[in-house]
C-alpha cells in the first residue's frame, strides 16, 4: 500500500494545504487560466526557433548565470530609464515572487494581500514558511488608498502584494493606493502587473513610482500579453539592492540557456507580439457587454478576462458550459464565474454556449 501525506514527516504548517490546481481538460474552448489563446505569430516563432537552435549548440555548458542579454532587453522593453541592474527574471512570475518571499519573508514573518486576489500569493507565502494575512476589498472589489494604508499599517507585514490590475476580479489599482501602502509599511511592496498590457494605453505603470522607493518592486510576466505561457518567463523591476538580495536565494543557473534565447528573441519582436492585445481587449469588452445583456453583472476589467456575478448556481453553469465544450473558471467567489477573453471564435463559442444555457436550449 502506498503512503499518504499523513504518513510522511511533512512540515506541520503544510498539513491540510491544497496545491494550486486549475482544472485541465481537453475541451475545444479552454478559457479558464487567463492564457493568451492567440498563437505566436509565425515570423516571430521562426526567429525564436533560430535563437534556440543557436543556444542548443552550447547547451553542454551552463547558461549565463546573470542572463545579462535578457535583462538588457527587458529593461529596454520596460523603458522609463531602467537599466539591467534593476531587472530580474525567473521561470514564470511565480518563481520571481517566490524569490522575493525567500529573501524578505520566511519563518516568523508575514505577507499580506487584499482578498480576493491571486490564489498563488498565500500558497507561495506558506511554502516559504511565512504567515499569510488577508485584507478586505469593497463590495465592488476596489480598495481605496485610505483603507489600504490603514489595513497594511495594522497588519505590519514584511511583504505586501498589490495585484494591479487584480486577479481574479480584473479591478484596476490606482497609483495613489500604491503610494499610500508604501508609506504605511516598512516592508517590501510588490506590485504584480501581470496583466498591465491589457490596461488602457494611457494608464501609468507602477514602474513610474520606482525612483526613490527602494522597497518597491514591480513584477511582470511574458505569459499573457506575449503569449509565452509555455515558455515560463517572469521578471521584475526594482532597486539594484533588491536584485542583490534575490541572488542570495536563487538556484544556480536557474534560467536555462534555451529560455533566455527564446525570451530575448520574443522581446525583439515586442510590437508584433503586442498587436494581439488590442484584439483581446476587444473580445474582453464584447464579453462584458454580452453577459450584461444576458442578465449577469460584469466587473470593470483591465485584464484579459472578465469576472461576472449574479450567477444563481455557479457550479451548474460551469458544468453546463463544460458539457458544451467550453471551460471557464469558478474562482470560489459566491455567485461569480470568470472567463478569459480568447480569439473571436472562442469568445463566440462561450457567449453562444452561455446564451443557450439561459434559453434552456
Amino acid at each position: 500500500m502506498s503512503a499518504t501525506l499523513d504518513d510522511l514527516p511533512i512540515r506541520d504548517d503544510l498539513r491540510g494545504q491544497v496545491p494550486y490546481g486549475a482544472p485541465q481538460a481537453p475541451l475545444p474552448v479552454a478559457l479558464n487560466v487567463n492564457e493568451n489563446t492567440h498563437p505566436v505569430p509565425p515570423e516571430v516563432a521562426d526567429d525564436i526557433l533560430d535563437a534556440v537552435a543557436i543556444a542548443l549548440r552550447e547547451v553542454n555548458r551552463y547558461p549565463d548565470r546573470e542572463f545579462t542579454d535578457l535583462r538588457e532587453h527587458l529593461a529596454d522593453y520596460l523603458g522609463h530609464g531602467l537599466v539591467r541592474e534593476q531587472v530580474w527574471a525567473a521561470n514564470g512570475s511565480n518563481e520571481v515572487l517566490q524569490h522575493l518571499l525567500q529573501a524578505f519573508a520566511g519563518p516568523g514573518r508575514s505577507a499580506f494581500g487584499f482578498a480576493p486576489t491571486y490564489s498563488m500569493y498565500p500558497l507561495l507565502t506558506r511554502g516559504t514558511g511565512a504567515e499569510w494575512r488577508a485584507g478586505t476589498r469593497a463590495h465592488d472589489f476596489t480598495v481605496s488608498a485610505e483603507s489600504a494604508a490603514a489595513q497594511v499599517a495594522e497588519a505590519e507585514p514584511d511583504v505586501v502584494f498589490l495585484c494591479a490590475p487584480n486577479n481574479p476580479t480584473g479591478t484596476p489599482l490606482p497609483l495613489d493606493v500604491i503610494e499610500a501602502v508604501y508609506a504605511a509599511t516598512r516592508g517590501i511592496v510588490i506590485v504584480d502587473e501581470a496583466y498591465v498590457e491589457f490596461a488602457p494605453h494611457e494608464a501609468p505603470s507602477a514602474v513610474t513610482l520606482l525612483p526613490d522607493r527602494p522597497r518597491l518592486v514591480v513584477s511582470r510576466t511574458m505569459s499573457k500579453a506575449f503569449a509565452f505561457a509555455g515558455a515560463r518567463v517572469g521578471y521584475l523591476a526594482a532597486d539594484p539592492a533588491v536584485i542583490d538580495a534575490l541572488r542570495l536565494v536563487r538556484l544556480p543557473y536557474h534560467l536555462s540557456a534555451l529560455t533566455q534565447a527564446a525570451a530575448t528573441a520574443a522581446l525583439q519582436h515586442a510590437p508584433t507580439m503586442l498587436r494581439m492585445v488590442d484584439d483581446i481587449v476587444a473580445q474582453r469588452d464584447r464579453i462584458s457587454a454580452t453577459v450584461s445583456a444576458l442578465g449577469y453583472q460584469p466587473y470593470a476589467s483591465w485584464t484579459n478576462f472578465v469576472l461576472f456575478g449574479d450567477v444563481p448556481d455557479p457550479a451548474r453553469t460551469w458544468q453546463a458550459l463544460y458539457d458544451r465544450g467550453v471551460l471557464i473558471r469558478d474562482v470560489g467567489i459566491p455567485h461569480h464565474l470568470r472567463v478569459t477573453a480568447g480569439t473571436e471564435q472562442e469568445t463566440t463559442a462561450f457567449l453562444d454556449a452561455l446564451a443557450s444555457i439561459d434559453s434552456g436550449a
